[in-house]
């Protein structure tokens, strides 16, 4: 008879333990924009293999995919989003669109640095040229159909800058074209809310505080992203950067520091947290 008591007991609590684990909190931990640099690359596979970040966005005509898509298809079993960019905005490295499509380039060929009006670069963005929708198409095609070509693993899309947001047609394109591409995670997921750091973020430390203080308040049963961009303080990534945002080496190195670092994953793991990836929104 005891016996049976504590058999019962003892399925009663791991009852209650998976409950409690799939009422816990999720979150999405995403590193963007693969591919702008090799300190980024090297940066983004680190976070994902040695820290917390669950999902890799690759922009696809940027000058360092090729390596980009090397590191992916050495290690399949990261979760990859098409970054979708319509903006080259550093000053001393640029892309330029994959297909011919004038109306959102410049006169050097390169896509405009800003999607929209920036004090610092007049008349340089998508908006305050003549766009058209025909060309934005073009050239969301040729990136995802590049992507699927070398990652056929690609789960969803994203935007970078904002740039799919840029009109109600531009965002329904997105969706139409995820949809024909069968690509299977909505561009935009349902029901998914944005965390971001709760306090100062301008040093790796306050980086990590916030982050943590961020963790705290997230709700039992629902779904977070958090975004950020890993890098390296090098050579490299100092000498990247434009008019607004000129410590990008410092301010990634410190998102590299905060994504491998262990007080955040002992944070995550006493507060119950579910690391997720975009593919397991398939299977809530």
């Amino acid at each position: 008879m005891k016996n049976t008591f504590y058999t019962i007991l003892l399925l009663l609590v791991s009852i209650a333990g998976i409950a409690q684990q799939s009422n816990a909190p999720r979150l999405i931990v995403r590193g963007d924009d693969m591919g702008y640099s090799h300190s980024g690359n090297v940066a983004l596979l680190k976070c994902s293999k040695e820290g917390i970040q669950t999902s890799i966005e690759v922009i696809v005509p940027s000058p360092w995919f090729p390596e980009a898509v090397k590191m992916l298809q050495a290690n399949p079993g990261i979760d990859v989003g098409i970054h979708i960019a319509l903006t080259s905005e550093w000053d001393n490295v640029k892309w330029r669109p994959l297909s011919d499509c004038p109306s959102i380039r410049d006169e050097d060929g390169y896509f405009f640095p800003m999607v929209r009006e920036n004090k610092n670069y007049p008349k340089r963005s998508i908006l305050e040229n003549n766009w058209k929708l025909a060309d934005i198409e073009k050239e969301m095609r040729a990136q995802i159909e590049t992507a699927m070509r070398k990652l056929p693993h690609i789960s969803h899309i994203s935007s970078h800058m904002g740039c799919t947001s840029l009109s109600p047609e531009v965002r329904e394109l997105t969706k139409r074209l995820a949809k024909e591409y069968k690509i299977p995670v909505d561009a935009e997921p349902a029901n998914l809310s944005y965390a971001t750091y709760d306090g100062p973020k301008k040093t790796s430390a306050e980086k990590i505080k916030s982050f943590i203080s961020m963790l705290g308040k997230l709700e039992a049963g629902k779904t977070y992203l958090f975004v950020d961009h890993p890098g390296l303080d090098d050579a490299e990534l100092q000498a990247i950067s434009h008019i607004g945002y000129e410590d990008v080496a410092l301010d990634r190195q410190g998102v590299t520091d905060l994504f491998t670092s262990e007080k955040v994953k002992a944070a995550i793991k006493e507060k119950g947290i579910r690391l997720i990836a975009y593919k397991d929104l398939l299977n809530p």
